[in-house]
């Protein structure tokens, strides 16, 4: 399949069009906030963000940022060809289990080394994720745990059809 069209990026917003292959890791101040039966289960503003060509940023939280008993261990892993192999782990909010909704990577390769034990999750599978107070939007699919806000424009990989861009 041929490479879309980009969405001219407004000022102030980032086209995913424009973010590199292999994928970049930078840091996040931005406040990010996931909810989850009815409680926050993570809070915070020290963040990584990792940036791929098509892809709504994915934001790795540290494990510190999640409330005492919200994240366990699951049954999964993957790999990725840029960060090695995930690890699942269940979020827990309230009386809601949200299975294999994150991961992370124990030991991940090298250019990643910042994202050791820190915690990535499916926005999808949240009641709620927040960027400075701005609700995401899911990336399309069930693979990929892109954050959408009204910062980053696409089109976005993830829907039907777009697993060759």
């Amino acid at each position: 399949m041929p490479r879309p069209e980009p969405v001219r990026p407004a000022p102030g917003q980032e086209s995913v069009w424009d973010y590199p292959r292999p994928p970049r890791v930078e840091p996040c101040t931005a406040e990010l906030v996931i909810e989850l039966g009815g409680q926050v289960v993570a809070r915070t503003s020290s963040a990584w963000r990792v940036l791929e060509t098509s892809h709504p940023p994915t934001y790795y939280l540290p494990r510190s940022a999640f409330a005492d008993g919200s994240v366990r261990p699951a049954v999964g892993a993957s790999w990725c060809e840029w960060k090695g192999q995930a690890a699942y782990v269940d979020i827990l909010g309230g009386s809601v289990v949200a299975p294999g909704a994150g991961w992370t990577y124990p030991e991940p390769a090298a250019g990643f080394e910042v994202l050791a034990g820190a915690i990535a999750v499916m926005p999808g599978a949240m009641d709620r994720c927040t960027v400075d107070g701005e609700v995401v939007q899911a990336q399309d699919g069930g693979f990929y745990g892109g954050w959408i806000t009204s910062s980053v424009v696409g089109p976005f990989k993830g829907g039907p059809g777009t697993l060759g861009w």
